[in-house]
């Protein structure tokens, strides 16, 4: 019968790679070397394929394996291929579908079987072809059917579990899975013995190493450095391990993990940790001006030297007034930050969250959220805040609030409370601006009332 196609595709990988690996031996050797000769017997097609035939009972193929969990244990590998795994929403090898890299463990020395089965033709691996029993590869391993399935039987026994019972290992980890609804009765435990999820560990390190290192990546963090804008997306790890197996020599692990170098990586798996906002936010607050605003460090420090000044009866001429405003002036540099703070941590609309802002009075919330105005459905917001009244009363509370923190100490009243209003809504740099800017935003919208 004669090749198909597909056979002598399969036919020429096969010779190509048997003669890569003569020729990278014959290389070390001198031209009068006696060991040519047997090296060359070594690797006539024939010969070599039944060789190889022998020495892949030396290694397993494997998805799941024991050895990773501690190099000395002996016990049960697994060869699963994840599109025959049960999907779940749990993130697992079922991931990978069936593009996945399958490991080997066993003999480090016949792991040039295992190379020998990775060899592909129109991106199907020599492994893969036989374990379907693609005619083209299988007429190239040899003319005689026979033996052609001779030999692909024993390549493709080493995706299978080895002889006997599965077992475990003194050194391997093991543990009771509570599978009855009684913690106490031991006969509701199932012994199991985990195993390492090598083809899923070889593709995560894959993806970090890409997420890491790729040029797409580098020139993200570059921009990310510089501040600069960036059309990519930027991966970082936090957080992020490696756990080095096998030591000097993690072939002694597996095939993927000497590929690796013995790299893998470990995702941070840690509890949160709680950081505060560095914007405190109005929740449960019938006013920024009872609590908020003089938990702000530069608002207490003013207070406390404005405080500190008045307290000395300070001549009523333009250089008291000057220093007076210049606290004032601080004062409302701190209330405009503040709403622009508030407006950056929440969205437009946030004070429509009655549970956490419901108190909050009418005039701050036209302050501190004013673009509210600008959704669907505020109408009535947008008209109340272009309607200008509330900075008056804003203003209002502003003077309340600071002849509050200075009343008990020094004696100010009703005509403190004006100066102190006058001075915010003509602060033409501070509040007055802001009012301003967002006036004329809002106005410019189309269905602006």
């Amino acid at each position: 019968m004669p090749p198909t196609p597909s056979a002598m595709r399969w036919h020429d990988a096969i010779a190509t790679f048997i003669q890569e690996r003569l020729k990278a031996k014959l290389d070390k050797l001198a031209e009068d070397d006696l060991k040519r000769q047997e090296l060359l017997a070594q690797h006539q097609r024939d010969t070599w394929m039944e060789d190889a035939a022998r020495r892949v009972t030396q290694i397993q193929a494997v998805t799941h394996s024991l050895k990773p969990m501690h190099p000395d244990a002996r016990g049960t590998n697994l060869y699963v291929e994840p599109a025959s795994l049960p999907v779940l929403q749990e993130l697992g090898s079922h991931a990978l579908g069936q593009s996945f890299s399958g490991d080997v463990v066993g003999n480090a020395a016949a792991l040039d079987v295992y190379k020998f089965l990775k060899v592909e033709v129109d991106g199907t691996s020599l492994l893969a072809a036989l374990l379907a029993q693609e005619p083209g590869a299988l007429q190239a391993l040899h003319e005689d059917p026979q033996q052609a399935m001779g030999l692909r039987d024993a390549f493709v026994g080493l995706t299978q579990p080895r002889a006997g019972a599965p077992s475990s290992h003194t050194r391997a980890k093991q543990l009771y899975w509570l599978t009855g609804s009684d913690a106490c009765a031991d006969a509701g435990y199932e012994l199991l013995a985990p195993l390492f999820a090598t083809s899923l560990a070889h593709a995560v390190h894959a993806q970090v190493q890409e997420d890491r290192f790729g040029e797409s990546n580098k020139a993200a963090r570059q921009a990310r450095r510089e501040r600069k804008a960036h059309d990519g997306v930027f991966h970082d790890y936090p957080g992020l391990a490696v756990q080095k197996m096998g030591g000097t020599k993690p072939q002694n692990i597996s095939q993927l993990n000497s590929e690796r170098g013995g790299v893998n990586y470990l995702l941070a798996s840690l509890p949160p940790v709680w950081r505060s906002s560095d914007v405190r936010l109005p929740v449960h607050a019938s006013s920024v001006f009872d609590k908020l605003f003089i938990g702000r460090p530069e608002v207490r420090s003013t207070v406390r030297k404005l405080r500190a000044f008045l307290a000395t009866d300070p001549e009523p001429n333009l250089q008291t007034r000057e220093r007076r405003e210049a606290f004032i002036d601080a004062l409302i540099d701190e209330m405009v930050s503040l709403a622009g703070e508030v407006q950056q941590a929440l969205p437009a609309g946030w004070s429509c969250d009655s549970e956490r802002f419901g108190k909050l009075v009418r005039e701050e919330q036209l302050w501190l959220d004013p673009l509210r105005a600008e959704l669907r459905d505020e109408a009535d917001f947008a008209r109340e805040w272009l309607w200008m009244d509330w900075p008056a009363e804003v203003g209002k509370r502003f003077a309340n609030w600071l002849n509050s923190q200075l009343f008990g100490q020094l004696p100010v009243g009703d005509a403190e409370a004006r100066v102190w209003k006058k001075e915010l809504l003509t602060d033409e740099d501070g509040f007055v601006q802001q009012l301003r800017e967002l006036r004329k935003r809002i106005e410019g919208r189309e269905d602006a009332p």
